[in-house]
C-alpha cells in the first residue's frame, strides 16, 4: 500500500484546500496519473498516483483543509478495479481488439506552454465532438488564460475524444484528448429505418460556405453578437477560413447596405430582467490586478492641459508626404510617446519601481500602450521606444494594436513594460484618473481633444486642448517629480520641434 501525501506548498504557504478529487475510492489507477487538485492562497497543485493499483481510500474529502505532509488517502498496488459483467466473448474479444488498435495509433493533445508566468487556464469551447472526424491542424478549441487565448489544432487527421469538458481548469502539458490514427469517424450501429435521401446542397454563391463550429471562438463572437450569417462574410483566411477581420469587414458592409422593408412580425419576446454571465478569466484577472493595484500603491493623480495646435499643425503639414515614406499613418501616440521618454529620462523616479525595500530604476523605456478589445483591456509593450523614429513608433503601435484585437498577442509582448499610455479620448473622454499598472509608478492618461476659448496673451483665442493626467505612486514619486514630469510632457507636446532639438 502506498501513501498519498499533501506536497510541500512553498515556503511561505503552510496549508491548502482540497479542491477536487479526480477518481472514486476502488478506481483503478496509473502511476503518476493525477488523483487530487490542492488550491493554496497562491497557486494551485495537482497530486499525483504513487503507485499503478487501485483507490483504496480517501481520507480528506473536497473542502477540507490539509497541511504538508498530511496522508490524504492510499492505493493498493497490484490491485485492479471490478471487472464489468463479462460480455459475450466473441464480442468482448472484438471489442478489446478494436481499443487495442485505437489505443495504439492514438495521439494525444495536450495542453501547450502559455508563457513564463502562466500556470493554468480555461477550456473554451469545443469546435469539434468525441466521436468526430478531425484533420491535421484544424482548430479544435482555444484555451483561454489571464492575458491570451491560446489555440490548440489536431495533432494528426483521426477521430476526436476530449477529456477535459469546457470551462475546466487546465495546466500546461496536461492531457485534454486524443486523436486516434483511423482517420475516419467510428461507423454508427445500423439505422431501425431508412434514411431519408439527402437533399440536394445549393450552388456555391462564392461566399465562404461555413458552419458556426467551424468558425474559431473570437469569429463565433463577433458573429453572434452582430447577428451575422457566415454564409454571407467573404473568408480570406487560411483554408478559406473566417478571420475574425472578415467578420468585422461584414458588420460594416451590412451597416451600409440599404436596409430591406420592414414586414409585419411577431411581437417581440421579452428579454429577461436579469442574466448571469461567468467572468472570463481576462476580465478577473483585469479586475484583481487593478484592486490589487489600488490596495497596494499610494496612489495619487495630477493634472494639466495641453494645447495640441502645433502638433496638429504638424500632422496636417506632413502626414501625406510623411505616409508616403514611411507607409504608415502620422498619428498624436507617436508625439506623446517621444515626450514621455523625454520626460523620463529626466524624472527616472517615475520609470522606476518598488521592490520590497528596494528602488529598482530602469534605463529602458518600453512604453505599455493600453488597447480596448472585445475581450477586455489588454496593455501590449512598444519595446525600447526611446530609440525608435516617430514612423518606427506608428508602426510599433499599429502592429501591437492589431493583434490585441485579432486576439495574436504573445506572453513577451504583454510582459515588462516600465510605463503605460492609455488613450480614453478615443472613446470621448474629457477627463479620468487611470489606476496604475503594477508594479509600474506612473501611468499618463490622454483625453479627447476640445476647442475651447483660451488667453492668449491678453487675447481669447479658440484652441484644440487635452487635459493630461498622470496617476502616480507617491511612495517613489514626490509630487514635485510628478508635477515637473507632467509638465514637461507639455511642454514639448506645445512645442514640438524642442524634441528635434533636444531642449
Amino acid at each position: 500500500m502506498a501513501d498519498i501525501l499533501t506536497p510541500a506548498l512553498g515556503e511561505s504557504v503552510t496549508e491548502a484546500t482540497i479542491a477536487k478529487w479526480t477518481k472514486k475510492v476502488g478506481d483503478a489507477v496509473k502511476k503518476d496519473e493525477l488523483l487530487v487538485e490542492l488550491e493554496t492562497d497562491k497557486v494551485s497543485l495537482e497530486v499525483v498516483a504513487p503507485a499503478d493499483g487501485v483507490l483504496g481510500a480517501i481520507n480528506a474529502a473536497e473542502g477540507d483543509t490539509v497541511v504538508p505532509g498530511t496522508v490524504l488517502g492510499s492505493v493498493t498496488e497490484g490491485g485492479a478495479a471490478a471487472a464489468p459483467a463479462a460480455a459475450p466473448a466473441k464480442s468482448a474479444k472484438g471489442e478489446a481488439k478494436a481499443a487495442a488498435a485505437a489505443a495504439a495509433s492514438s495521439i494525444d493533445i495536450t495542453v501547450p506552454v502559455m508563457g513564463e508566468s502562466v500556470a493554468e487556464g480555461s477550456m473554451g469551447k469545443w469546435l469539434k465532438k468525441s466521436g468526430e472526424a478531425v484533420k491535421k491542424d484544424e482548430l479544435l478549441v482555444e484555451i483561454e488564460t489571464d492575458k491570451v487565448a491560446v489555440e490548440v489544432s489536431a495533432p494528426a487527421d483521426g477521430v476526436l475524444t476530449i477529456a477535459a469538458d469546457e470551462g475546466a481548469t487546465v495546466t500546461p502539458g496536461q492531457k485534454i484528448g486524443s486523436v486516434s490514427g483511423s482517420g475516419a469517424a467510428a461507423v454508427a450501429p445500423a439505422a431501425a429505418a431508412a434514411a431519408p435521401a439527402p437533399v440536394a446542397a445549393p450552388a456555391n454563391t462564392g461566399s465562404a460556405q461555413v458552419k458556426n463550429e467551424t468558425l474559431s471562438p473570437a469569429v463565433q463572437r463577433v458573429v453572434a453578437e452582430n447577428n451575422l450569417d457566415p454564409k454571407a462574410i467573404s473568408a480570406t483566411g487560411p483554408k478559406g477560413n473566417i478571420t475574425k477581420g472578415d467578420a468585422i469587414a461584414a458588420i460594416g458592409a451590412a451597416a451600409a447596405a440599404p436596409a430591406p422593408a420592414a414586414a409585419p412580425s411577431a411581437p417581440r419576446a421579452l428579454a429577461p430582467r436579469e442574466e448571469r454571465v461567468k467572468m472570463t478569466r481576462l476580465r478577473q484577472t483585469i479586475a484583481r490586478r487593478l484592486k490589487e493595484s489600488q490596495n497596494t500603491a499610494a496612489q495619487l493623480t495630477t493634472f494639466n492641459e495641453v494645447d495640441m495646435t502645433n502638433v496638429m499643425a504638424l500632422r496636417a503639414q506632413y502626414k501625406e508626404v510623411f505616409e508616403k515614406r514611411h507607409g504608415v499613418k502620422l498619428g498624436f501616440m507617436s508625439f506623446f510617446t517621444k515626450a514621455v521618454v523625454a520626460a523620463l529620462q529626466e524624472i527616472p523616479a517615475v520609470n522606476a519601481e518598488i521592490d520590497g525595500t528596494d528602488i529598482i530604476y530602469k534605463n529602458h523605456y518600453d512604453i505599455g500602450v493600453a488597447v480596448g478589445t472585445d475581450k477586455g483591456l489588454v496593455v501590449p509593450v512598444l519595446r525600447d521606444a526611446d530609440t525608435l523614429s516617430l514612423a518606427g513608433i506608428e508602426k510599433g503601435i499599429g502592429a501591437l494594436g492589431k493583434a490585441a484585437r485579432d486576439g495574436d498577442l504573445t506572453m513577451d509582448q504583454l510582459q515588462g513594460g516600465t510605463f503605460t499610455i492609455t488613450n480614453g479620448g478615443t472613446y470621448g473622454s474629457l477627463m479620468s484618473t487611470p489606476i496604475l499598472n503594477a508594479p509600474q509608478s506612473g501611468i499618463l492618461g490622454m483625453h479627447n481633444i476640445v476647442q475651447r476659448p483660451m488667453a492668449i496673451n491678453g487675447e481669447v483665442k479658440i484652441r484644440p486642448m487635452m487635459y493630461l493626467a498622470l496617476s502616480y505612486d507617491h511612495r517613489i514619486v514626490d509630487g514635485k517629480e510628478a508635477v515637473t514630469f507632467l509638465v514637461r510632457i507639455k511642454e514639448l507636446l506645445e512645442d514640438p520641434q524642442r524634441a528635434l532639438l533636444d531642449l
